[in-house]
């Protein structure tokens, strides 16, 4: 059996598997050919390979459906108005913020069944389709080979009703390489290298909301992503959308999200070497700060700044005020279903997620020079020192 993935050839199955041809971007063959690279240097074996180019062929067949769904109907019509839209660093509350958001009935929230199969577009779906049932059996597969995922991220027992990341959206355009894509495949997840261009990806975001709007009453969209390396193309994108943007004191996000990565990775390719995971970290986590520091659009008007310990102490009164950030009114039926959500959903509901401080010092970082390092940070937003391990 074959260890090697051709990306041409893999193309050609696509295109004679569904009859189609058109990528909806001339440049998809060659960002594909350098995903396609990567795979080959990761010293997999005959079943990963294939694996791979099985997870390969359902994204890029995929993608064919969705934009052949764009020429079949008029899915480009569709306005997507005020979305809410919810960033922060990891671990910093931004997805429990985010699921609040999505109990409201008048809110529309991706959801993982969608992205995982996006055609036909799921307005025109009749009761019996079965993509809903095939992402429930995607995420029990996910749940079973990352099992410590759940005590970091209980929101993966929603399963294809689950709650999405932006970044989501752009598997099948092959910039992004995320385990929600690639769970199957073993390899680490990509953090850098693929080519991307943030227009190119909010555009493939916004068709996105307009293939799950079609058919379906317009609802507000309520999102969350990673937003904070790229506010120009988000704003360019969507110009009349609010962010809330929670911030969190940086040496507990870089342990947290180390230790949740590991977790990961672990179900994925097995031991992980931690001190390497928490330098990786550290520095992303300080590459994301001197971003938000600096970025000329953090003080845009669009954008409420919120701490992490205030969302903690009370989150459906943070929903509330992010209501009234954007001229809304939170409605009792809204309040009351966050307030439902949150007794029916305890974070520590799979079990205790347990992460150290130690992480950081194991790799001889010195925690009060990590945080006089980021002061600055904490002083203009208001972050505390978290007091724990």
């Amino acid at each position: 059996m074959t260890t090697h993935l051709d990306a041409d050839r893999m193309l050609s199955r696509a295109h004679d598997d569904t009859g189609l041809s058109d990528h909806g971007d001339p440049t998809l063959p060659s960002r594909f050919a350098v995903a396609v690279e990567h795979l080959n240097r990761q010293g997999m074996d005959s079943d990963g390979v294939r694996q791979a180019a099985e997870v390969c062929h359902g994204l890029l067949t995929a993608r064919l459906e969705f934009f052949e769904d764009r020429r079949r109907y008029p899915v480009a019509d569709e306005r997507i108005e005020r979305p809410m839209f919810v960033t922060g660093e990891p671990r910093s509350g931004t997805t429990l913020m985010h699921a609040l958001l999505s109990v409201d009935p008048q809110a529309r929230a991706l959801r993982f069944w969608e992205v995982m199969y996006p055609s036909p577009p799921p307005g025109l779906a009749r009761a019996d389709d079965p993509r809903p049932s095939r992402a429930d059996a995607d995420w029990r597969e996910i749940n079973t080979k990352m099992p410590k995922w759940l005590h970091s991220h209980p929101y993966n027992d929603m399963l294809g009703n689950g709650l999405p990341e932006d970044e989501r959206t752009w598997a099948f355009d092959f910039r992004v390489m995320t385990p929600t894509a690639w769970w199957r495949v073993p390899m680490q997840t990509v953090v850098g290298g693929l080519p991307t261009d943030a227009r190119a990806q909010y555009r493939i975001h916004k068709a996105m909301l307009q293939q799950f709007q079609y058919g379906r009453t317009p609802k507000r969209w309520v999102l969350k992503g990673f937003h904070g390396f790229r506010l120009a193309e988000l704003f360019a994108a969507y110009p009349d959308a609010t962010l809330l943007w929670l911030h969190r004191d940086p040496v507990q996000v870089a342990a947290s999200r180390t230790m949740m990565m590991a977790d990961i990775m672990e179900g994925l390719v097995g031991p992980v070497d931690l001190q390497a995971a928490a330098k990786m970290h550290l520095d992303l986590t300080r590459a994301s700060i001197a971003n938000t520091m600096t970025h000329e659009l953090v003080d845009d008007p669009r954008i409420m700044h919120v701490r992490y310990r205030d969302f903690v102490d009370d989150p459906v009164d943070t929903a509330r005020r992010y209501y009234e950030f954007c001229g809304q009114t939170m409605t009792p039926e809204a309040g009351g279903a966050m307030r439902d959500y949150l007794a029916d959903n305890r974070g520590d509901r799979h079990g205790k997620f347990r992460y150290s401080t130690k992480l950081l010092t194991d790799i001889g970082e010195d925690l009060d020079v990590l945080h006089e390092e980021f002061r600055p940070f904490r002083e203009r937003f208001g972050v505390e020192i978290e007091k724990r391990e």
